[in-house]
């Protein structure tokens, strides 16, 4: 069984999260048909959405926080109204030069006795001075301090563990996990940054669940357009700040092009770096999508939150592009001009090699990359096709397990393997953060680097020891060890790391020795 527990091994920990614990008996089915293990996943197309109780469209949430922000804005006004005014200073009053310095004296002394007092505990006697008038008495009692004005609830950050917490949950109750694979190499591809701004934070679930989803196993030209005209896209690369020169709001408003969405397009989304285009080309296609933006809290041109075309912001004429030129026809120009991107002979050479680099090796290779390049061409960018092409491949089952998971990827695995399903996504988002790699936020538009150099340096391996060490301190007396290897490798486990685990002085560092050998970081 050695050879097919080792392709059991590449099936859970190449396309997958890894093995369940428990009585899942992933391995073992595993091991009876590996590929046809993985691409059980592939045959519905519904099974990739997500959908749980609580999550809300980027419409749905665009209002609620533009709601949310009124909400504080009128809690911060009410509470500077609410806020004492400060009493002014008595004018001054012209006195004896030998007088003034008595009275501030005695002055200093009263402070100084108010503050003995206020310092001393009450003892219910009267004080010397309670005859006095109010005005004069130096520890008279202060107005009651108004009360803070009632925070609204944070709605942004609510939502984001939301979304967070469906995914997790996903990821690690799936049967294999091929397709949330899937799900996280297109949402990494099209990448946007939840750092960007409150609206991207609250939209950043969304957008992996509206955009990237529904296309994960359909066509490459549907997802790009889906994603180019999501509201969270269009956000994050400042779209909806772009002017056509010429056209009515770029006149009114002595403002032009922003070229950060057509540039990330051509660059990142399609085309790749040297796919044969100019900077000329990313300009104009600038040019093509202007106006393309969302509709504000006014609602003055859609519904808040939705994606519209704003004609009055679009660069009006025809644009040449790749040396093809489109009429001008409004939102339909740029709709043209994206499905032939879509389907340039640089954007399937590009989207080859790069799912071949996620999937097999750092160094993609060249024969596997030239097949995928060939299925994407002739199926019009079918995605399953795709993946199924790439579990179908030898040299997918073959290469050896030498990329290193991604910090994402080693929590999910490791939950699953504990059968630990998420209740509360805190845990996995501080050590995300922790790791480098924080969920939905990669520090720039071309995502999360994508190979083992970048996740393997001695501190980042550091920081997931220190991890596996507390999650073998917390359930390691519970668990033997031992038993969850088999259920992660069975005989597929080097003799190396059977030892290991077995010489381990405790249970807890055996269960943290387990979580960090390479069965379990390496896919």
């Amino acid at each position: 069984m050695a050879r097919d527990s080792q392709a059991a091994l590449v099936a859970l920990n190449r396309f997958g999260f890894g093995a369940r614990g428990g009585a899942s008996g992933d391995l073992i089915n595993a091991a009876s048909d590996p590929r046809g293990f993985v691409k059980a996943e592939l045959v519905r197309a519904s099974g990739v959405l997500l959908e749980a109780p609580g999550l809300q469209s980027t419409q749905q949430l665009g209002q609620a926080v533009f709601a949310y922000q009124d909400q504080v804005r009128q809690a911060r006004e009410a509470a500077k109204a609410a806020a004492p005014a400060e009493t002014p200073p008595p004018a001054p009053t012209e006195q004896k030069p030998g007088l003034r310095r008595n009275l501030s004296l005695n002055a200093a002394a009263t402070e100084v006795a108010g503050q003995m007092t206020e310092a001393k505990p009450a003892d219910n006697k009267p004080a010397d001075n309670a005859a006095r008038p109010d005005a004069m008495q130096p520890n008279a009692a202060a107005p009651p301090a108004a009360k803070p004005a009632p925070q609204p609830l944070n709605v942004i950050q609510k939502t984001f563990r939301s979304e967070a917490l469906a995914r997790l949950q996903r990821a690690t109750l799936a049967t294999c996990g091929f397709t949330e694979r899937l799900v996280a190499f297109w949402s990494n591809h099209f990448c946007i940054s939840a750092t960007k701004g409150e609206l991207a934070r609250i939209w950043a679930g969304a957008f992996e669940r509206e955009a990237i989803r529904p296309h994960v196993l359909g066509h490459f030209a549907d997802m790009l357009k889906a994603v180019e005209q999501h509201p969270a896209m269009l956000f994050f690369l400042d779209n909806q700040q772009s002017l056509g020169p010429d056209s009515r709001a770029g006149q009114n408003r002595k403002r032009g092009l922003n070229e950060n969405l057509a540039r990330e397009i051509m660059e990142l989304h399609t085309l790749g770096v040297g796919g044969g285009y100019t900077q000329e080309d990313v300009t104009s296609l600038a040019r093509i999508i202007t106006g393309w933006t969302f509709a504000g809290r006014q609602g003055q041109l859609g519904t808040p939150g939705s994606f519209v075309f704003n004609a009055n912001a679009h660069q009006p004429g025809a644009q040449m592009l790749l040396g093809k030129s489109y009429e001008a026809a409004g939102l339909a120009q740029g709709e043209a001009a994206l499905a032939d991107i879509a389907r340039h002979p640089s954007t399937a050479n590009f989207i080859a090699t790069k799912f071949v680099r996620h999937f097999v090796a750092d160094d993609p290779p060249p024969g596997l990359v030239a097949r995928l390049r060939e299925i994407f061409v002739k199926t019009d960018g079918d995605l399953k096709a795709l993946a199924t092409a790439l579990v179908d491949s030898d040299e997918a089952w073959k290469a050896p397990l030498t990329k290193m998971r991604s910090p994402y990827d080693f929590l999910v695995a490791s939950g699953r393997l504990l059968a630990r399903v998420p209740e509360d996504p805190g845990a996995y988002l501080n050590d995300l953060n922790l790791l480098g790699q924080p969920l939905w936020s990669p520090a720039g538009p071309n995502g999360f680097p994508d190979t083992s150099a970048a996740w393997a340096a001695p501190e980042g391996m550091k920081l997931r020891l220190d991890i596996a060490a507390q999650m073998g301190a917390r359930l390691g007396p519970n668990i033997d060890p031992l038993d969850l290897l088999e259920f992660a490798a069975s005989d597929a486990a080097s003799i190396e790391t059977r030892r290991t685990i077995e010489r381990a002085e405790s249970r807890q560092k055996a269960l943290a020795l387990l979580l960090m050998s390479p069965e379990m970081q390496r896919r």
